[in-house]
């Protein structure tokens, strides 16, 4: 966005002069009036606190001595309220230099004093630095907005275009499946596999980017609670996933009662992902380990343990989506949705998941399942 965009879109800068003579009103307003800025006048203190309950103003010019309520009590009623204790004040005083109101001033809120007689230069310096700090919060404040705009129309772009590529990739999955079924040859065997095992891995990116969208435009991933054994759903994974790495040793140990009131292919998602992971990057010939611990009244936890260790400076972002910065040329991981994804669902379920990874060559991830 260029400079001549930002200062159209941007609204003129309010400015707040309170004194109670006219004449003083007058003469500040000359020396300030400028065409990006719009001048408020107030006479009285009660006056300049209707005006800012109406206004966002970038600074205030405020007399210390006025009728019924002075600067200093102004000042405090503004530093007072939510809405207005950020307005930077400028007090101007005709008094002469007192230490100890000066130091009341400050206390007060006071950015600054001004004596009058005022010295135009000084005093058009002085208001410049404020409305150039305003104007650069202003552009932060719209710069912001359209950021977060832009991220959320990518991320429903990107729910819209896994949704649409749903009904394709379907469509050459089960022609893939004919192909299997009708040629038994061991070259359209071979070609049909293939075929099967990038749709299926097509299809796990599209439903990892579809749930990405949803934990980040729909409030968090939607559930469909109903009783369910953690043990069997960890079952059913560990059965997929030995028939995908036959030389894997997956050990189980279920303890207490692992049942509760869950999501169960949710729960199958986040085991498959967490199972996945440990199969992926845990060191070869060592066993992944699965334990089920339900033994408390309230919570089951679940513990995946694998050999290998993930470096100290990649635990406190392990769970963010998209850690490209942290992979290695050449890898094939996917988008690093896997993880994000179960950590939302365990949200979701109102648990947590957490990762450590220790010198024992370890890396182990825990999941805390409230039962209901």
């Amino acid at each position: 966005m260029t400079e001549q965009h930002k200062d159209r879109d941007l609204p003129r800068v309010k400015f707040l002069l309170v004194d109670d003579l006219d004449e003083n009103l007058l003469a500040l307003s000359a020396l300030l009036q400028r065409d990006d800025v719009e001048l408020l006048l107030a006479r009285s203190g009660l006056e300049a606190l209707e005006l800012l309950l109406v206004h966002e103003v970038a600074l205030a010019f405020i007399d210390v001595q006025m009728p019924d309520m002075d600067g200093f009590e102004l000042a405090e009623l503004i530093r007072g309220s939510e809405r207005t204790r950020n307005v930077p004040l400028i007090f101007v005083t005709a008094g002469v230099r007192d230490e100890r109101r000066l130091f009341k001033g400050y206390e007060s809120g006071a950015v600054d004093f001004l004596y009058k007689p005022i010295e135009p230069h000084i005093l058009r310096n002085k208001a410049e630095v404020f409305f150039q700090l305003y104007r650069q919060k202003q552009q932060l404040a719209l710069e912001l907005r359209e950021r977060t705009e832009t991220l959320r129309l990518n991320e429903m772009f990107v729910a819209i275009l896994g949704h649409d590529l749903r009904n394709p990739l379907s469509a050459v999955m089960m022609a893939a499946t004919l192909l299997q079924r009708t040629y038994k040859e061991e070259v359209a065997q071979k070609a049909s596999q293939q075929i099967l095992n990038g749709g299926k891995r097509m299809a796990k990116l599209i439903e990892n980017m579809l749930d990405l969208a949803r934990a980040r435009l729909a409030g968090g991933i939607p559930l469909a609670r109903a009783s369910a054994c953690l043990g069997e759903i960890t079952e059913r994974v560990v059965q997929e996933y030995q028939a995908t790495y036959p030389g894997s040793v997956i050990e189980r140990r279920i303890e207490g009662d692992d049942n509760g009131y869950w999501d169960g292919d949710r729960l199958a998602q986040v085991a498959a992902n967490l199972l996945g992971n440990a199969l992926q990057h845990g060191e070869p010939g060592h066993p992944i380990c699965i334990g089920i611990d339900g033994r408390s009244e309230h919570e089951v936890v679940m513990v995946i343990a694998n050999r290998g260790v993930i470096p100290a400076d990649l635990l406190p972002v392990i769970f963010d989506p998209f850690r490209g910065g942290e992979r290695e040329a050449g890898r094939k991981e996917g988008l690093g949705l896997g993880l994000f994804i179960a950590q939302q669902i365990v949200k979701a379920h109102g648990g947590s998941i957490s990762m450590s990874s220790d010198d024992q060559l370890q890396t182990m991830v825990t999941v805390r399942l409230p039962r209901r």
